[in-house]
């Protein structure tokens, strides 16, 4: 166990940081899924670029990596390409 004020601190820090990244992380991956099931492409091209929002917004703020992002994004467009 931490014997300094600082180390205590920042055990919660990180316990409360890791839980913050971990619900948008679940979040993205839950959206990402929706659209990936979707086959109507009208209602993919709408949820899309929501989805899109999401997944720069977390690349910004480094809980996903920044090609991550970019591969995602593109592997769902290339799935809105392909419905019919």
């Amino acid at each position: 166990m931490a014997n300094h004020k600082s180390s205590l601190k920042r055990i919660r820090q990180t316990k409360t940081r890791a839980e913050h990244n971990h619900y948008y992380a679940k979040t993205m991956r839950n959206a990402v899924r929706k659209l990936r099931a979707m086959e109507n492409k009208e209602e993919a091209v709408a949820l899309y670029p929501k989805v899109q929002k999401m997944l720069d917004k977390l690349a910004k703020n480094n809980i996903i990596h920044k090609n991550k992002a970019a591969n995602l994004k593109s592997s769902l467009a290339q799935h809105i390409s392909k419905l019919g």
